[in-house]
């Protein structure tokens, strides 16, 4: 061994558990007294945000966004590189686009216009999320943030849906779920006439795939599952990006076998069926069974990846020394 070889000085990866200089600890201060100043600023669109989560049907996964956000990040913090650059310049940016869109607000508010409470919100909310995030690049460095960009990102979904994505989202849902299930009846042999999202059964019994049938909490919330069941289980972005995208059909399938199931207690058993259990509070039960699936697919992209990942470099077998 050579000791005289010299070794090159490593960059200051300084984490949170660490013992950091004091500019860092001055950033952390400035950080969270700057989000408790801009939490003020906003205290009245937030608790109207978390009163009209409580109470939605849609949107109740609103309140658990921020803690699986904090989860992550605290779960984070020993290995945090608190010391790099923040990038100002980006930062007044984000902060340039929350003031646009509050004054958009007040501008459009001015000349009448009166928003729905979704609409309202939404445009709060993400004003507040660029007011945070360029809080955030103003007093941490990129590459803080780039460790914690999953959590960032999924503060996103605290954004409740404006009023024509929602109506876009429903649409497509419920037009698209009636496909599943008409292709079900047609495999099940039961004849049926279709009038857009109604169905005729024997018996001249009407089925609607209504709006509210649309499966579209069970379906955000089955993508907030896959975004972290990704994060957590999968390293190679393809295959997180495959498990997300596979939401949609196991929505549209588990949608389609709601309405083929109802379809068929109500022909098999008799029309009050339409007012059944399984109607009316079978969402849950659905919902789990399309975690099956999802959960079959999650262990089969894990296993494919670790099979991917090349093997250690085994070091040469050396003779081995034994004292007697």
């Amino acid at each position: 061994m050579n000791t005289n070889s010299k070794q090159e000085p490593s960059a200051p990866a300084l984490t949170a558990g660490g013992q950091q200089p004091s500019f860092v600890g001055h950033r952390l201060k400035w950080l969270v007294l700057a989000t408790i100043i801009l939490a003020g600023c906003f205290a009245s669109p937030l608790w109207n945000l978390c009163r009209y989560a409580w109470s939605s049907e849609l949107f109740s996964y609103i309140l658990l966004v921020p803690l699986i956000s904090l989860f992550f990040v605290w779960s984070q913090r020993r290995h945090l590189v608190l010391d790099s650059k923040p990038v100002r310049g980006l930062s007044v940016c984000l902060l340039l686009v929350g003031t646009s869109l509050l004054a958009g607000v007040w501008w459009a508010r001015l000349h009448g216009w009166s928003p729905s409470q979704e609409d309202y919100l939404a445009s709060m909310m993400l004003a507040f999320l660029s007011f945070f995030l360029g809080v955030c690049f103003f007093f941490v460095g990129t590459q803080a943030l780039r460790q914690v960009s999953f959590s960032i990102l999924l503060l996103v979904f605290i954004v409740p849906f404006p009023t024509f994505v929602q109506d876009s989202l429903t649409s497509f849902l419920q037009h698209r779920s009636a496909d599943v299930a008409q292709v079900l009846f047609a495999l099940s042999g039961m004849p049926l006439l279709r009038y857009d999202t109604v169905f005729v059964l024997p018996g001249l019994f009407q089925l609607e795939v209504a709006p509210e049938c649309s499966g579209i909490h069970s379906t955000v919330v089955l993508l907030i599952t896959s975004l972290v069941a990704g994060y957590v289980c999968l390293q190679n972005p393809w295959r997180r990006a495959l498990l997300t995208l596979m939401v949609i059909p196991l929505a549209l399938l588990r949608n389609g076998l709601r309405v083929f199931t109802i379809g068929q207690l109500c022909v098999n058993i008799g029309p009050e069926m339409i007012h059944s259990y399984i109607h009316r509070k079978g969402g849950p039960i659905f919902f789990l069974l399309s975690l099956v699936p999802f959960f079959l697919l999650l262990l089969l992209l894990r296993k494919t990846e670790q099979r991917a990942q090349p093997c250690p470099p085994q070091s040469p077998l050396r003779p081995q020394t034994l004292s007697i």
